[in-house]
């Protein structure tokens, strides 16, 4: 779910396709976590999305810089007065990268293959609403939902939703084919992944011929390259406390943009002792997030009191209901039953921000009584045991998918939350358009997530970037998990 991008320069780097390339026509971009595979229709891993959005996949619409839905495969849309049927033109002569044209069909055949029962897209209850899709011919699709959902376009533009061709979806996991302004090229295993310019890219041709996704996790090494001249830029810059060595550096200069970060506690509710509403909220009253906040991004972040970051439309400034009181948390760990030396797991991947914020969080837990074990994954076991399975106690991660509070109706979620009262609220406001009235309901679903609490909401930051000061065109700001280069260049 949550990487960082890399731009590093090319030169004498053994990667590199062509040795006599244009420096000022390629780029390396890295990524702070190897994806587990290319097909971001079968993972949540947000280093998925960071290589192939709109790089090598497209979906019907996307997202811009902004968050704003912009066609995309699809030219022009239509809704019907009921909110149900959504009639969609394509754009025309749009080639897969394996040479099969772009029809209804390829639609068709990539949205109900996301709700199929064997599907694993982390989005497939939003495509499960589809009832039926229809291709009154090649270039016009016909999508008709069960119930209203008026945020069906916004979610068409997620890394999930992406068109594929029939013929070579079931390889994408390792060679990934799309209808983007780049084809994937060649992916060395613990090194790196490189993509090149498409030829017959429908939309507007890419400035670089060569982009290299390589994996490199060590900030340390990423800062010294960047000071050495031997890296154009970092986004998401995952180490705060080193940002200063690159003040008054000439040629570097530091960008602090805005993404949709998320940082949870999330609880296992299916599991005792956080099936019960009193247990959660002693969690969440025995850690002290202000300090939590002041440990990481210079202490400009954000204390959450629900799932939403301040970044997003409908985010709603909350009360704090659960100020720092590890008196109040024992109280009511007492009251539940919960007897001091309780053991439980905590469950992080391999990710800087979720291993010090376990360390930090196990130590106020045990603070009010409660015996933490932290318990390291990487990356396939924790999407597996954790994400896929819902089998662990606590984990700390990150969600930073843009206006996913959603997540919390689904059937199949990993944390198992389930509220009557939360879903009456999500089908309100997914059954309207109106802006006002969506708002007031999202805001209404945030404030039942902070009462009910069914994870504990830690933190927002803002996303830093370290870049040359000659390269434009590249994400600051972040909307979804995505480092599109398709207008990415260097200054003339």
């Amino acid at each position: 779910m949550k990487s960082a991008c890399v731009l590093l320069a090319v030169a004498g780097l053994g990667f590199v396709s062509s040795a006599s390339a244009d420096p000022r026509e390629t780029m390396s971009i890295g990524v702070s976590i190897e994806p587990p595979g290319l097909d971001p229709t079968r993972t949540p891993s947000e280093a998925v999305g960071t290589i192939t959005y709109n790089n090598i996949y497209e979906g019907l619409t996307r997202l811009d810089r902004e968050g704003h839905v912009q066609p995309l495969l699809a030219r022009e849309w239509t809704v019907s007065d009921d909110g149900r049927v959504y009639h969609f033109i394509l754009q025309d002569n749009v080639l897969f990268h394996d040479g099969v044209p772009l029809t209804c069909e390829s639609v068709r055949f990539s949205l109900l293959r996301a709700g199929a029962a064997d599907s694993t897209n982390p989005d497939r209850s939003f495509f499960t609403n589809i009832s039926d899709i229809a291709c009154p011919d090649a270039s016009h699709v016909d999508v008709t939902l069960k119930q209203p959902h008026g945020s069906f376009t916004y979610e068409l533009a997620w890394n999930d939703a992406s068109i594929l061709s029939p013929v070579s979806a079931d390889k994408n996991v390792s060679h990934p084919i799309g209808t983007g302004p780049f084809k994937f090229e060649e992916w060395q295993r613990g090194d790196h992944v490189t993509l090149v310019r498409n030829p017959e890219y429908w939309g507007k041709s890419p400035i670089l011929k060569t982009v290299t996704f390589r994996f490199m996790p060590d900030p340390l090494a990423a800062s010294n390259a960047l000071l050495a001249g031997e890296l154009d830029a970092y986004p998401s810059f995952p180490a705060p406390e080193v940002l200063s060595r690159f003040i008054d550096h000439p040629g570097i200069r530091v960008v602090r943009g805005t993404f949709p970060f998320k940082a949870i506690l999330a609880l296992n509710n299916a599991r005792q002792p956080f099936n019960d509403i009193r247990v959660r909220h002693a969690v969440a009253y025995a850690i002290d997030r202000k300090a939590l906040v002041q440990a990481g991004a210079d202490g400009e972040g954000t204390v959450l009191q629900s799932h939403m970051a301040p970044n997003d439309p409908d985010y709603a400034a909350l009360p704090d209901r659960y100020p720092y009181n590890p008196e109040r948390a024992r109280a009511l760990l007492k009251e539940a039953g919960v007897r001091p030396g309780t053991q439980l797991t905590l469950s992080y991947p391999p990710i800087t921000y979720a291993r010090d914020t376990s360390e930090i969080v196990a130590a106020y837990l045990e603070q009010v009584g409660l015996i933490v074990t932290l318990q390291p994954l990487e990356w396939p076991a924790w999407l597996g045991q954790v994400f896929g399975k819902g089998k662990f106690d606590m984990t700390v991660i990150a969600h930073t998918e843009p206006h996913d509070i959603g997540i919390y109706d689904r059937e199949a979620i990993y944390f198992h939350y389930k509220s009557p009262e939360f879903h009456s609220l999500f089908e309100q406001y997914e059954a309207t358009e109106n802006p006002e009235e969506r708002h007031r309901l999202s805001v209404a679903m945030q404030d039942r997530l902070a009462q009910d609490e069914p994870n504990v909401f830690l933190y927002s930051r803002p996303r830093d970037t370290v870049m040359n000061s000659h390269i434009l065109g590249l994400w600051t700001d972040q909307q979804i998990a995505a480092c599109p280069m398709g207008d990415v260049s260097w200054e003339p």
